[in-house]
């Protein structure tokens, strides 16, 4: 099972969270892109860029910080955080 967490904040507090699961037999970074093209469509956002950095946080701590930076369009939250919270 792979669950990821998301969650969206606006001035230190999360404002709206919810949790992906995935028991496909895939490769990890397929289950993560496709955890966040669920979330996008969940949370009616955009998909955003990969980042060299947010690549780099995602690769060390299983968490990635999506910001306006990762976004073409506008929007209204500082950022939108996933987390891996289970890998079998």
């Amino acid at each position: 099972m792979f669950r990821l967490w998301a969650k969206i904040y606006k001035d230190n507090h999360m404002l709206r969270d919810t949790v992906i699961e995935n028991s496909a037999d895939d490769t990890r970074t397929h289950k993560v892109f496709q955890a966040l093209d669920d979330i996008c469509y969940a949370f009616d956002l955009g998909k955003p860029l990969w980042l060299d950095i947010t690549i780099r946080d995602f690769q060390k701590h299983a968490k990635a910080r999506f910001t306006q930076d990762n976004f073409i369009e506008t929007i209204d939250f500082d950022y939108l955080e996933i987390q891996i919270i289970q890998e079998d």
